[in-house]
């Protein structure tokens, strides 16, 4: 008969899995010491953590590793110190070893964070997805953030902007582009929605409580009852008309034709003003001036 588990056998299983839980899932950006907050010492403006300042090139005194967030080095970093100093203690630029590519922070002399930062960088593929940007982290001064909904990178600038639009579809309603169904799945990177059948790949199995990966481009699929899904709308003046009388007004996906009447009399005009409108008299409404207007004053 195999042997009873003790109390502490049983507890040291739990944290080894909750450990191995914590290292397998993805930490956000905001934990990561490259892509964390400093202030610069000379100009004194605030920016992600970077080897030199993004508005003066500054090299900065208070070096920081962008791996293991260690400011000074006792000898004691991960995986042991590439450059022997004793037992003294080292801060400022000493401690750094080499310079990321992708987040443009010191590392420090730890074997382990020069080996291992370079391919681990969080911020390998960081350029902001938004159109009108398109920038990467040497080319801004602020910290990457990335959108909880469709998990694509975002500079500090648009950040605000893109989250507050990101749950439109790219269609004008939110049924299923293969059929006629009410979109139940949408996928927030292709913003498109999916029916309860057309989400679903032939030959595929699906776990029972995980969720459909998008057709289209693997991302997981949320509910749309769960979201705040709205629909493309189109600007002033889509699918007008100029070509002879008639024309069309469009807003908000609505297109209704205007016709343009002519009078060929003005009594006509006069009737259709005392049923259809109000009519002013410009002595009953004044703008700037409230006197009486008098004509020789102006020709003096």
């Amino acid at each position: 008969m195999p042997k009873k588990k003790t109390g502490q056998r049983k507890k040291a299983e739990k944290q080894a899995e909750r450990q191995r839980d914590i290292r397998s899932s993805e930490r956000g950006l905001a934990i990561h010491p490259c892509n964390s907050l400093i202030e610069c010492d000379q100009c004194g403006k605030q920016q992600k953590n970077r080897a030199f300042c993004y508005f003066c090139n500054h090299i900065q005194k208070t070096v920081v590793c962008g791996s293991c967030g260690m400011t000074k080095c006792m000898n004691r970093s991960p995986g042991g110190c590439l450059v022997k100093h004793g037992a003294n203690y080292i801060t400022g630029v000493k401690i750094a070893g080499a310079i990321c590519d992708h987040c443009e922070t010191f590392v420090c002399h730890g074997r382990d964070c020069i080996q291992k930062h370079g391919c681990a960088c969080p911020l390998i593929d960081a350029v902001c997805i938004e159109v009108e940007c398109e920038r990467g982290v040497w080319d801004h001064g602020g910290r990457m953030f990335k959108c909880s909904f469709c998990c694509g990178y975002l500079c500090e600038d648009d950040q605000f902007e893109h989250q507050a639009k990101c749950q439109v579809l790219d269609a004008e309603n939110d049924k299923c582009g293969s059929c006629n169904k009410f979109g139940q799945w949408s996928c927030l990177k292709c913003k498109i929605c999916f029916c309860d059948d057309h989400v679903r790949r032939k030959g595929v199995k699906y776990a029972r409580d995980e969720k459909f990966p998008c057709p289209k481009c693997g991302f997981e699929c949320r509910e749309t009852k769960d979201l705040a899904m709205s629909t493309r709308s189109y600007k002033f003046g889509r699918k007008a008309n100029t070509e002879g009388e008639e024309s069309t007004f469009s807003y908000g996906g609505y297109t209704v034709q205007v016709q343009r009447q002519v009078y060929s009399d003005e009594e006509d005009y006069e009737d259709d003003l005392v049923q259809g409108m109000t009519s002013m008299n410009p002595t009953d409404f004044q703008y700037g001036y409230h006197g009486q207007y008098d004509e020789d004053e102006d020709e003096e």
